[in-house]
Formats: C-alpha cells, sequence, structure tokens
C-alpha cells in the first residue's frame, strides 16, 4: 500500500504545472522524471558532468566533503529550480535528495551551442554563491539564520509559512553553525515572537520586518 501511495504521490506531481527548461531548451526532449528517494545521491564529486537537472518536487542539497570529513552544504534547490550546471566537465560537488524527490534532466547533445540559454542559470548560480558566502561573513548567528529564513520564504513565493524540506543539521552545515546554535536560534527566534514552529520542517513568519531588521 505505501508503494502505491508513492507512485500516486509520485504521478501527481509530475503531472501538475511546474516551472520548466523546456521553452530555453526547446530543441531538447522531454524527459521524464526520476525518482530519488530520501538520502540517495544524484550525482557525485568527480563524475561527468554535461546535463541539468531541474526539481519536480522535493528538494536536493549540494554539498563537498572537506578533507577532515566535515561536510560544507554550499546549496538547496526546491521544486522548480535548476542545478548542476558547471564550467567544465565534471562535477565539483555531490548532489544528493534531501526527502522523496523527482528531479527531470536534461541532456545537451555535444557541439550544441546553448550560451545564450546557458549565461541566465550560470549569473543566477553566481549570484546565490556571493548571497551565501555574505551570510557566511556574519558573526552573529541569528543574522545567519535569519537571512536563511528569509531566503526560503522568498523562493516560496513570500508566504508567512515556510516548508524547510532540510534538517537542523542541514541548515548547520549551510550556515557554517553547529546544530546546537542551530536549535538556540530557532527557541529564540520563537521566544522573541518573530516565528512560530509549527513542527520541525515548517515555520510561520510572524514578525517579517523583525526578522529582516535581524538578518541585516
Amino acid at each position: 500500500m505505501y508503494a502505491q501511495a508513492t507512485a500516486s504521490k509520485i504521478q501527481l506531481q509530475s503531472d501538475l504545472p511546474q516551472p520548466r527548461l523546456v521553452p530555453a531548451f526547446g530543441g531538447a526532449p522531454l524527459q521524464p522524471v526520476s525518482f530519488f528517494p530520501a538520502g540517495s545521491e544524484i550525482y557525485a564529486q568527480g563524475e561527468k558532468a554535461g546535463a541539468l537537472y531541474q526539481v519536480e518536487f522535493g528538494a536536493v542539497r549540494i554539498y563537498r566533503l572537506l578533507a577532515d570529513g566535515r561536510r560544507q552544504i554550499s546549496a538547496f534547490h526546491l521544486a522548480g529550480e535548476t542545478f548542476g550546471f558547471e564550467a567544465d566537465a565534471t562535477h565539483h560537488f555531490f548532489a544528493e535528495a534531501i526527502n522523496a524527490t523527482g528531479v527531470r534532466v536534461f541532456r545537451i547533445a555535444s557541439g550544441t551551442d546553448m550560451s545564450r540559454e546557458l549565461l541566465p542559470l550560470a549569473l543566477k548560480g553566481l549570484t546565490r554563491a556571493q548571497e551565501h558566502l555574505l551570510v557566511l561573513g556574519r558573526q552573529n548567528a541569528i543574522e545567519r539564520v535569519a537571512a536563511f529564513l528569509l531566503d526560503m520564504a522568498e523562493r516560496q513565493g513570500g508566504l508567512r509559512q515556510v516548508e524547510l524540506p532540510m534538517s537542523r543539521i542541514d541548515i548547520g552545515d549551510y550556515l557554517g553553525l553547529t546544530i546546537e546554535t542551530v536549535s538556540r536560534v530557532f527557541t529564540r527566534l520563537k521566544e522573541k515572537g518573530v516565528i512560530r514552529l509549527l513542527s520541525l520542517r515548517s515555520i510561520e513568519i510572524i514578525k517579517n520586518d523583525a526578522l529582516r531588521d535581524m538578518s541585516e
């Protein structure tokens, strides 16, 4: 029954209208959605690149393992977002499904000039990387978490209720904080009435202006 329900969910999600790369890659055939269970690898660091990936549902983390074994998450990608763009022929990071995730793969034919289509994706990725560096450069843990929550809210349409598919450990590895620090900041924001903790993976922003002030 579980497998049947999961299959029904995948089909339902696949039928929903989603932002697609089709307008940008009109000549590329529409590929079926590939399903990745929570924690499964989409591609590994060092593997051959050459495809673009779009999240149909679920969420993806992009990370690298440091020499001492620690994990540094460089990005999260949500439904409708594209990832996997590389400047050369190999992947420099790992891509992993955070939860049950559907991904559509677009493969570019060899010799095809896609520079005009790829440039906006490259610039968007560069902007997100720069914004992430600015967040990491902040000394205060509250500033980092507040900036992260505002970014997640913006990427989900600016709604008060924000879904957080990633764990507190993931957030810590993204913001350069320990899980204990992340949990303390969430509790402090709750006590100040800035957010409401609806569940481990969902919050409601009560005081958006206050959260924005904390992020600056």
